[in-house]
């Protein structure tokens, strides 16, 4: 506890407001706070909140009692998007006709939705007959919705930690390695040996012819 004179001596000092945030406190709360940002982030949050609340609100999904297997798909798909959402929705069975005899058809139909839906919703309103419609309202599983964020989240965080753990260039085993393929031989073309050049063979002297002397012969 300290005196608000000290109090404001310290604010001062730190260049920040003295603000009382409990008057109905005995004695009263304050805190040294900078007041200007308090306010503003106040009034971010306040307008947060109010973006919030005009998000969500109640929708409605209307069947009828003989609705084929696809068209309840796709509106059991529509329901648990405004859930997922946040916003409560009003499922309304219009009977027409004859329909009117059959009212547990619709009643099937609205069961078979809470069942499909699961811990996803919660029945606010049980089904009830208006005139030509069988009327019931559902409301998100806040609890559940918010485990759910939670364990996906959760999921995500060790996703992204196992990619940040893994080596970059993590060596493969060979049996993992991708198999290399030989490359052919590329054709070599054969040179054709170069004529050699013939030398012409020596020709001999034929014997030269001697006039015999006739002086010398036998006579």
């Amino acid at each position: 506890m300290v005196d608000t004179r000290e109090a404001l001596r310290q604010a001062r000092d730190l260049d920040l407001d003295l603000v009382e945030v409990a008057p109905q406190a005995d004695p009263p709360v304050a805190r040294i706070m900078d007041y200007g940002k308090y306010k503003y982030e106040r009034d971010v949050k306040l307008k947060e909140a109010r973006k919030k609340q005009s998000r969500t609100g109640l929708k409605e999904i209307k069947f009828r009692p003989k609705i084929d297997p696809h068209d309840y798909g796709t509106k059991k798909g529509h329901v648990e998007r405004f859930v997922r959402a946040g916003n409560k929705v009003k499922i309304t069975i219009m009977f027409r006709g004859r329909e009117m005899a059959h009212t547990d058809l619709g009643r099937k139909i609205l069961d078979r939705l809470v069942v499909d839906l699961g811990e996803l919703v919660v029945v606010e309103s049980m089904p009830k007959q208006e005139g030509r419609n069988m009327i019931m309202v559902i409301s998100p599983n806040k609890r559940f919705l918010e485990e759910l964020a939670k364990q996906q989240a959760k999921e995500a965080r060790q996703a992204a930690a196992a990619v940040a753990e893994a080596p970059a260039d993590a060596e493969l085993a060979p049996e993992q390695l991708p198999p290399v393929e030989a490359e052919a031989p590329e054709p070599v073309e054969a040179e054709a040996p170069e004529p050699e050049a013939l030398e012409p063979e020596p020709v001999e002297d034929a014997p030269a012819m001697v006039d015999a002397d006739p002086a010398t012969d036998g006579s």
